[in-house]
């Protein structure tokens, strides 16, 4: 199973839509804190989060404690990656690692022997970056059609 791995994200309304993608792709979603916002039940309903009994969400305390576990490729995604994310040849286990919607991904995470390998969507130059959701949804989709969609109905 594919995982989306978010590193401190902030906005609960993006958190949500990936909650939805996760869930409707099969995939896996992983939070590390800190979370710019809380996922008690009353923030759920307010932000749109209400698919998380849907999806299957797992929370860390930190980068350290994530990547203390099973060895996997992850992929970080990153304006400053110099490989676009259709030429990997994905794998079920992979981890796809996003930053905070404000600052992107921080120098010692991307540079991290944890991570496979820095990866960026293509964009049009001096643009400010895609929203998160929007990113994770295009990386995340080109990864499960590249495994055949495995779970999913046509």
């Amino acid at each position: 199973m594919l995982t989306v791995c978010l590193y401190q994200p902030e906005i609960p309304p993006n958190t949500g839509n990936i909650i939805r993608l996760c869930a409707n792709t099969g995939s896996q979603l992983d939070l590390i804190r800190p979370l710019g916002f809380s996922l008690d039940e009353k923030a759920v309903r307010r932000s749109g989060l209400d698919y998380h009994d849907l999806a299957r969400v797992k929370e860390f305390e930190s980068w350290d404690d994530y990547i203390g576990g099973p060895k996997r490729r992850v992929f970080a995604l990153s304006t400053k990656g110099t490989v676009s994310y259709e030429s990997i040849a994905y794998q079920s286990e992979d981890v796809l690692l996003f930053g905070p919607e404000t600052r992107g991904l921080p120098e010692d995470v991307r540079k991290h022997n944890a991570v496979t390998e820095v990866i960026r969507v293509p964009m049009c130059p001096n643009n400010r970056s895609l929203n998160l959701s929007n990113a994770v949804a295009i990386v995340l989709y080109e990864a499960w059609r590249q495994l055949g969609f495995p779970g999913g109905v046509a």
